[in-house]
């Protein structure tokens, strides 16, 4: 196992004045990120052993900007590297050099970083060469299968052997870890930030439900890199096979990628049992998520979520890096076959027994303490020590 000779715990790299607070960067991109980070920026700033600096890379600008307030978050840089048609190469080359001088004019303690994107590998290298070690939240995600998703399972993986901290949001993504040769006292399982996000939000009661029928609803979000071009062209006949039922009413938030907006849009435009939308306000999604009945997604997220409101979920992949879900029975691997999506969900929807099955079965990703676990084992690795009852351990589904 590689290892980075990082600075002791207890030893920060700069003083300020009690000598007793961490200067932590933030970093995220993508509204998955702000989603899951934003109850660790809250946390911290209600702390007096933090000091975060958010840093905001505009890899999804326009996901992001209403957003972010909405979260109680604020970026204090703003690198704004998102570029019509950008390659990975020259979106990589942009965020490495600006996170560089982020990092070398905060001097930060310590970085954290979430997930598996462009931004969070680009966030740990850029620390690496600055010599400051890397907290990485939800780490341990695998699906087994070096580029699906891509390049998503290559990022994590790399940013493993970058991490100090890796904060893994179940046993099974801590075994994922252990397996791989990462030190047990490096790996603390948390559960997930999202589920911290997911509590937070739908008390603030502050959504709407998109759907406009009486019918059942059905969720659909697609966007993965993988699953663009010709899969999605067949998954779009499979939904248009779908609304021929007369009960159901499929909602499709559909992505801003010009990848995915130029397949669906033309087959699903007009269809009335099909209602198409921009990407929803994450506390609409989440209203619109408390009322479907059924949920088709490639998104990882979602997968974490909705299995909180008992709704159970169909991906359409053939891998998946959240197998704990599969497990716990909340959630199928159905692929992208479009007779197969098509006998699967109707199955579903025809079987009350089947679908009470998923729909009762317990979310895997934690109780919505996650945020205060990860900030009681960086506070303590530091020297510093956080006051309050104990929080639930995580266990097992």
């Amino acid at each position: 196992m590689f290892h980075i000779d990082f600075p002791p715990p207890g030893v920060t790299r700069r003083e300020t004045a009690s000598d007793r607070v961490l200067n932590v960067a933030i970093v995220l991109g993508t509204r998955p990120e702000a989603i899951k980070l934003a109850p660790i920026f809250r946390a911290m700033q209600s702390s007096s052993l933090f000091s975060p600096v958010l840093v905001n890379t505009g890899q999804h600008r326009d996901m992001l900007e209403t957003l972010l307030g909405r979260l109680r978050l604020t970026a204090t840089h703003d690198l704004s590297v998102m570029r019509k048609c950008q390659q990975l190469s020259s979106l990589t080359a942009r965020l490495i050099d600006g996170l560089g001088d982020v990092f070398r004019a905060e001097r930060p303690d310590l970085l954290v970083v979430q997930g598996d994107t462009s931004s969070t590998l680009c966030g740990a290298l850029a620390a690496f060469y600055e010599h400051i070690p890397v907290a990485h939240v939800e780490a341990g995600l695998r699906s087994g299968v070096i580029d699906d998703p891509f390049p998503e399972e290559m990022n994590r993986r790399l940013v493993t052997r970058m991490t100090r901290w890796h904060f893994a949001p179940t046993p099974g993504a801590a075994a994922a870890l252990a397996a791989e040769a990462v030190p047990a006292e490096q790996v603390v399982v948390t559960g997930n930030t999202v589920i911290d996000n997911l509590l937070w939000a739908h008390g603030c009661a502050t959504g709407r439900s998109a759907f406009r029928t009486h019918g059942r609803g059905v969720i659909v979000t697609l966007h993965r890199r993988e699953n663009q071009g010709g899969k999605m062209r067949a998954l779009a006949s499979a939904l248009l096979r779908l609304a021929e039922r007369q009960d159901v009413e499929l909602l499709v938030p559909v992505h801003k990628s010009p990848a995915v907006r130029d397949v669906l849009l033309p087959v699903l435009t007009g269809c009335p049992r099909i209602t198409l939308t921009e990407p929803l306000d994450y506390f609409d999604f989440i209203s619109t998520l408390s009322a479907c009945e059924l949920v088709l997604t490639d998104s990882g997220g979602v997968q974490e979520e909705a299995p909180s409101f008992d709704k159970p979920v169909l991906v359409l992949r053939n891998t998946t890096e959240r197998p704990e879900v599969v497990r716990a029975g909340a959630a199928r691997l159905i692929g992208t076959d479009p007779q197969a999506v098509h006998a699967v969900v109707t199955s579903l929807l025809d079987d009350r027994t089947q679908y009470n099955r998923m729909a009762e079965a317990s979310n895997p990703f934690g109780d919505g303490h996650a945020s205060t676990r990860i900030l009681e084992r960086l506070a303590d690795d530091f020297g510093l020590h956080m006051h309050h009852a104990p929080t639930p351990r995580v266990v097992a589904a």
